[in-house]
Parts: C-alpha cells; structure tokens; sequence
C-alpha cells in the first residue's frame, strides 16, 4: 500500500501541475478520482494500523471524491 499511496500521489501532483499550467479543466475528474483512490489507500492503511478514529475520515472523503468526480463525468 505505500507504493500504491506514492504512485497514486504523483499522478494527483502530474495532473494538477498540467491543469494549473495548460488551463485545461478537462481533467479535473480524473485528478478528482485518483485523489480519491489515494485516500481510500490511505483510510485502509490506516485501518490495517488499528487507528480507530482516522479511517473513518478517510472512508467518508474518498467517498466524496469520488461522488464529484462522477458528478464530473457525467454532470
């Protein structure tokens, strides 16, 4: 999980240096996705620790995540 957690944080860090540069707010869904995969990683990294009250969290915001980020595909 922590290669996962640093791979999918540098697509997020990729994606959001591109948009910052170009403009392009076409690919704000996929940097939303991704930002959201990296933090369900996190959630059950955190999980697998035994941290009682942090997945939680962690559970609910990727959750949110990825809730606009298909409101960003589809809306």
């Amino acid at each position: 999980m922590y290669v996962l957690r640093y791979i999918l944080a540098m697509i997020v860090v990729a994606l959001s240096v591109y948009q910052l540069i170009t403009g392009d707010t076409k690919l704000i869904p996929y940097s939303m996705l991704c930002l959201g995969a990296m933090v369900l990683v996190m959630g059950l990294a955190d999980l697998r620790m035994e941290r009682k009250g942090s997945w939680y969290r962690s559970l609910v915001i990727s959750l949110f995540l990825f809730f606009v980020s298909f409101l960003g595909f589809f809306g």
